[in-house]
């Protein structure tokens, strides 16, 4: 049996970001994986020296394993795929896919829709990113036209990429888009996911319960 792996997560946070906080995609994968995991949490409100020890950027999540410390999504997630074995393909070219689709999803579709969204908030109209996004969705729908999964089966390459995608998908972006549309879904609809998004609403939730006792 893998010794259980700690992931940490926010004690609390608004209603808005529930859902995305970045500790689904290592619940997910844990979730896939089959690895025994448990939940940190730590102040949404107070980020103090020994949170910076453990993520020096304030943020979340990162994980313990034995000896092992990680932050950051991406990385936390191809330590798990390595971990367990079951969301990283042994073969060569199959690895070398994984990897490549596992940054595509941070380096070049992230890195375009996080400060699309934020832009978003303020004005919903001549989003100056917005043609930049569409042009990253198009080479990407040019993919997934032809296969369920990027690296042909499921790896931590969709888990990041679902997720990348989910904010987008929500808010209208990916209409005309129908294989990348059918892609977050079938992502979302793995029961794996649904336990890493029910799992983290209920934590959210038991936090709402404990500041209102605490303040009734």
């Amino acid at each position: 049996m893998t010794e259980r792996v700690t992931i940490a997560t926010w004690d609390w946070v608004p209603a808005g970001p529930r859902g995305h906080v970045r500790d689904i995609r290592l619940r997910w994968a844990l979730e896939e994986a089959g690895v025994g995991y448990d939940v940190l949490s730590v102040p949404f409100a107070e980020r103090g020296p020994e949170h910076l020890a453990r993520q020096p950027f304030a943020q979340v999540p990162f994980l313990a394993h034995g000896d092992v410390r990680l932050f950051e999504s991406g990385a936390c997630l191809l330590y798990l795929a390595d971990l367990s074995g079951a969301l990283m393909p042994r073969d060569a070219q199959g690895r070398a896919d994984t990897l490549q689709w596992l940054f595509a999803a941070l380096n070049s579709v992230e890195m375009v829709t996080v400060p699309w969204w934020y832009i978003n908030l303020r004005q919903t109209t001549d989003n100056p990113l917005a043609k930049w996004m569409g042009q990253r969705f198009d080479r990407l729908e040019a993919v997934l036209a032809g296969r369920a999964w990027l690296a042909m089966r499921f790896t931590v390459a969709d888990i990041a990429m679902v997720d990348v995608l989910r904010v987008p998908d929500r808010l209208g972006a990916l209409d005309g888009h129908p294989a990348l549309r059918d892609y977050v879904a079938r992502g979302c609809a793995r029961p794996g996911f649904r336990k890493a998004l029910d799992d983290q609403m209920a934590h959210f939730a038991a936090a709402d319960a404990a500041r209102a006792a605490a303040t009734g």
